[in-house]
């Protein structure tokens, strides 16, 4: 009898620890026009607790996360984001913040957004 309790606690500790694994997926939208846009955009969003993977594409300015949903929120990490100097869907970082950003990276100039098409940085 105090084996199969033995084994029915292990079971249930075992299916708790399962349970608290609440990774998530998601995709935002953060502007941005080169690779240094991309180490600073992943940076800042590794930096917010929880987050395991953070990739952004050029291309397409789609972040794709995967992150502890106990430990953070997507609005945490976007906080983070717009921290660094970088507009995301749903907050835009602020001036005094963006315009620390280097030359290359102004991604709100239509002059830079063009160049980067032409083959910029």
């Amino acid at each position: 009898m105090k084996n199969l309790l033995l084994i029915i606690g292990v079971m249930l500790l075992s299916i708790t620890g399962f349970s608290q694994n609440k990774n998530a997926h998601a995709s935002i939208e953060v502007d941005g026009v080169c690779g240094m846009c991309k180490e600073r955009i992943e940076k800042a969003s590794i930096k917010a607790k929880g987050v395991k993977s953070a990739e952004w594409n050029v291309e397409t300015h789609e972040l794709k996360l995967i992150y502890n949903e106990g430990r953070t929120d997507l609005a945490q990490i976007q906080q983070s984001i717009a921290d660094s100097g970088h507009d995301t869907q749903d907050i835009k970082a602020k001036d005094e913040i963006y315009n620390g950003i280097d030359d290359c990276c102004k991604y709100r100039d239509p002059q830079v957004v063009e160049d980067h098409k032409d083959g910029g940085h």
